[in-house]
């Protein structure tokens, strides 16, 4: 099979890691993917932050974790059996935001292309990590620290910028499932 189609349907989010960090260089080889996404008008509207100290990690941690509870709360009565499900992993985890990844990669993007472009990169960079052996998961609830002024300066967040991930990374501590998928709606023409 070919080897990117291969990458795409083996992919998984991955919410267990191995307390094992992530060297610099297959960090950096995953950022280069990144870089290389296509982007409206060749903009490259991006940035990237890498995480990767555990003081910084609880910092943001603590800043999202309330926003985060705040939109399950909304999830309560429209799909109960997932708000039970993320309710658990609240309960049962240290870390269930970032699932204790050793190294977060936030996508930061500012201007008119942003939202076209910077999930590209996000996605050029989990299936460059899943091809190099490592795990990722794209948390919409870790960019849940923008209220949070310290925050905001620690990953030098500017006026119109906007997280796009961010993503994790790391080595899996087992494996995935692959989730249901619904067959793909297409109208030809």
């Amino acid at each position: 099979m070919n080897a990117v189609i291969d990458a795409i349907n083996k992919r998984r989010s991955i919410r267990a890691y191995e307390a094992k960090p992530v060297p610099r260089e297959l960090v950096n080889t995953v950022i280069e993917a990144g870089n290389e996404a296509p982007s409206a008008m060749n903009s490259q509207p991006w940035r990237f932050v890498v995480v990767e100290d555990p003081a910084v990690k609880r910092k943001l941690l603590d800043a999202a974790l309330p926003q985060a509870k705040k939109i399950t709360e909304q999830v309560k009565d429209v799909d109960p059996e997932r708000y039970q499900s993320i309710k658990r992993r609240y309960a049962e985890l240290p870390d269930p935001v970032y699932y204790s990844a050793p190294t977060i990669i936030f996508v930061i993007g500012n201007g008119r292309y942003a939202a076209h472009s910077c999930p590209l990169a996000c996605e050029n960079m989990m299936l460059a990590a899943h091809s190099l052996g490592l795990g990722t998961c794209w948390v919409g609830f870790g960019a849940m620290v923008t209220e949070d002024g310290s925050v905001r300066k620690l990953l030098d967040l500017q006026e119109g910028d906007a997280i796009f991930g961010p993503v994790l990374l790391g080595y899996p501590k087992g494996e995935a499932m692959r989730p249901p998928k619904k067959e793909p709606k297409v109208k030809w023409l």
